[in-house]
């Protein structure tokens, strides 16, 4: 199927792109029912009939090599737990092109990992994860409706359907659905999408992506401490937000950012964040950041051999 029209997209921070990936060899059940049982109801345009599951929702990371890949599969691993995926050369974009990609399942997320052996067609790198959906179609029809844009149509992958949609403020996600339906197991706790926009952006991301996703509105902060983005003594405001398709932290901020906030685009809680730090800089990694004691709990920045920046924090 030919690609759509792009309309924005942003650069290239977090390496991302599409994560229509097979999963063989990894050490979960797989099934068909799951997923598929919830389709038939999916023509309702109900967010929760839409979304696949928090465990099917994957951040995009792309390395530059073999042995970054392999590298961040192991201290991913070694921090956090689960397993992993055989990388597999493919073509998963709708354009020829060539990556090894690979599927990481762990209790706190799941991650698409991929290393272009060929040039990256454009616009992919700009897109932050994929959502798995029941009804593709019924997926595009409600972004679109809900005010948001179709960045690339509808193509046809190795094992199943993508598309890439933005929503205002130039927030790309991919949608896709599997020809056979996976089966992950759930997740002990339900990563973030960390989405960073001026006030400008705020409002009309607000209103297309709470439509969209079904979200709540948690908490809406008007005055966070801007500490836990690198700038003590400042304020922000921190919106909170829960969807069927999974949590998401919108960080309003002036864009004046200290590095490297604003190249997480992912946030990971966990149990003892000062054990998953020490697991995680034995095994290669570097804190970047913190840990930083906020109202919210301790929050601190963790960079993973190969580049993948994330934010790891104290589950309540």
């Amino acid at each position: 199927m030919k690609q759509g029209i792009v309309r924005r997209v942003l650069p290239v921070t977090v390496a991302a792109v599409v994560a229509a990936v097979a999963v063989p060899a990894v050490s979960y059940a797989q099934k068909t029912d799951a997923p598929a049982k919830a389709a038939a109801g999916s023509q309702s345009g109900d967010a929760g009939r839409l979304a696949a599951g928090s465990q099917y929702d994957s951040t995009h990371v792309y390395v530059s090599s073999a042995a970054a890949q392999g590298a961040l599969v192991k201290s991913w691993e070694a921090t956090f737990g689960g397993t992993n995926s055989t990388p597999t050369p493919t073509d998963v974009t709708p354009t020829p092109s060539q990556t090894v990609s690979e599927i990481v399942l762990s209790p706190v997320g799941t991650l698409s990992i991929f290393d272009f052996t060929t040039p990256i067609p454009y616009p992919f790198g700009a897109e932050r994860g994929g959502w798995l959906v029941t009804n593709l179609d019924k997926g595009v029809s409600n972004a679109l409706s809900d005010g948001a844009f179709e960045v690339v149509s509808p193509w046809d992958d190795p094992i199943g359907q993508d598309t890439i949609v933005q929503f205002p403020g130039g927030v790309d996600f991919q949608l896709y659905i599997h020809n056979t339906a996976p089966s992950y197991p759930a997740l002990a706790s339900v990563p973030q999408n960390r989405i960073y926009l001026t006030p400008s952006e705020a409002g009309p991301f607000l209103r297309s992506y709470l439509r969209f996703s079904g979200g709540k509105i948690v908490s809406d902060d008007q005055h966070a401490d801007a500490g836990e983005i690198g700038l003590p003594g400042k304020t922000y405001r921190r919106v909170a937000i829960t969807s069927p398709f999974g949590d998401t932290l919108l960080l309003v901020t002036d864009g004046q950012l200290p590095y490297p906030f604003g190249r997480e685009t992912t946030g990971y809680g966990v149990t003892d964040l000062s054990a998953t730090l020490a697991k995680a800089t034995a095994s290669g990694a570097t804190v970047l950041y913190g840990p930083y004691a906020s109202s919210d709990g301790d929050t601190a920045i963790v960079q993973f051999p190969g580049g993948y920046i994330a934010e790891v924090h104290q589950a309540a």
